[in-house]
């Protein structure tokens, strides 16, 4: 007996929104202040010796009542109040971070919750240092295909957590901190493509080898990688986001070391733009420093509303990312 056919079902997606733009960034920052001399107290190094190798000249903290849950959630709320949005009209939650103590359960739902936001789409995304820029992409989009309304995207990380004190090449560098943006849709893109990828080859660059190990990392390897691989990949952002690097007003590349940001700088020659020097001041927050830089270069005035910045993450994976965004 042949099965009489069915009819052609048709499945309903949402009506898709022209683009997303961020609305407003927030950062936060543990109050506790280690400089280059307190470090010197502990391992071999001088704070001119950690200048001239990272730039950095202090960073900052968490205390042990301070995790990413905490951290994100002053971040968060900072972004969501500067948005003019109420957190219940936030309807997907992205944490990027890869400095959780404990992998299950996701941290996100925790922080909507703290946050006030009422049963959102919430999760965990590790892309290491890249890992704002890919939860920026993956917010841009939910807004666009129509499976989010508003995000909340933060970068949060207590990467002290991770760092062997007595390891002069990690102790210098890592610190904590977040850093947040809300999305929306917009009739105008105000997120531009992304551009990103991995290079798997060389996940043993930077790594934690397992549950009872310290963050590991060959800097020497990881700075040429950076200084070479990474600017072709923010050019491309430029050149699909229809930019020309000397329209950028900022670029701000993930803070992992001053003297590869100034590299890449060069390379893209944003010859007009302010470049993001948090690092100075921050260390490297990883997942957080992009959000963190630029929400503090907003602060300050740094940068004009309304004007391109490009971003560039790279990090541990070796994983990279870049995208072109409207200053909000």
């Amino acid at each position: 007996m042949t099965a009489e056919p069915r009819p052609a079902v048709r499945l309903r997606i949402p009506e898709a929104t022209a683009g997303a733009r961020i609305l407003a960034f927030g950062d936060y920052q543990p109050a506790r202040v280690v400089t280059n001399d307190d470090l010197a107290r502990n391992v071999d190094t001088s704070d001119a010796w950690i200048r001239s190798r990272v730039g950095i000249a202090e960073r900052r903290i968490a205390g042990d009542d301070e995790g990413i849950v905490e951290l994100a959630v002053h971040a968060g709320g900072k972004a969501i109040a500067g948005s003019g949005l109420a957190p219940s009209e936030i309807d997907l939650v992205i944490l990027a971070t890869c400095s959780a103590e404990s992998p299950m359960p996701a941290h996100a739902g925790i922080v909507a919750h703290r946050l006030g936001i009422d049963a959102p789409g919430a999760f965990d995304l590790n892309a290491a240092c890249a890992g704002f820029c890919y939860a920026l992409a993956t917010a841009s989009a939910a807004v666009r295909g129509g499976s989010a309304r508003n995000v909340l995207v933060i970068g949060s990380e207590k990467m002290s957590q991770w760092i062997d004190w007595t390891d002069r090449s990690t102790s210098i560098i890592f610190a904590d901190g977040a850093g947040a943006a809300v999305v929306t849709g917009a009739d105008e893109p105000g997120i531009g493509p992304v551009v990103w990828g991995s290079a798997g080859d060389q996940f043993d660059k930077i790594i934690i080898p397992d549950r009872h190990s310290f963050i590991q990392q060959e800097g020497q390897a990881v700075f040429r990688w950076a200084t070479t691989a990474i600017a072709p990949v923010a050019l491309e952002a430029c050149e699909r986001a229809g930019i020309a690097p000397a329209d950028l007003a900022a670029v701000v590349p993930h803070q992992a070391n001053l003297r590869i940001i100034e590299a890449i700088a060069r390379r893209v020659k944003a010859v007009n733009a302010v470049v993001a020097d948090d690092i100075v001041h921050s260390g490297n927050t990883s997942g957080a420093s992009i959000p963190m830089a630029l929400s503090r270069m907003i602060e300050r005035g740094d940068v004009p509303s309304g004007a391109p910045a490009l971003l560039i993450g790279f990090g541990a994976g070796l994983a990279y990312a870049a995208q072109v965004i409207q200053i909000p």
